[in-house]
């Protein structure tokens, strides 16, 4: 399933992490997953009912060039 979230909202939303940087809805090798995935750090935020999920504790590890996800 396909992230929908409000483009307004998705203009705000940034990466907790010390970067924060832009999110984009989806994963690079999968980009109808329910996650949100920092354009800086790669790490993916789940998206649960629509919402985000944007806890450093909750996000999956960046995947690094080459692994698949």
């Amino acid at each position: 399933m396909t992230v929908k979230l409000d483009p307004q909202l998705m203009d705000i939303l940034a990466c907790p992490s010390d970067d924060h940087a832009p999110l984009r809805a989806g994963t690079p090798a999968d980009p109808e997953a329910d996650v949100l995935t920092c354009t800086a750090c790669g790490r993916g935020y789940p998206v649960v009912d629509g919402i985000p999920v944007l806890l450093l504790e909750e996000a999956t590890p960046p995947v690094a060039p080459g692994e698949q996800g």
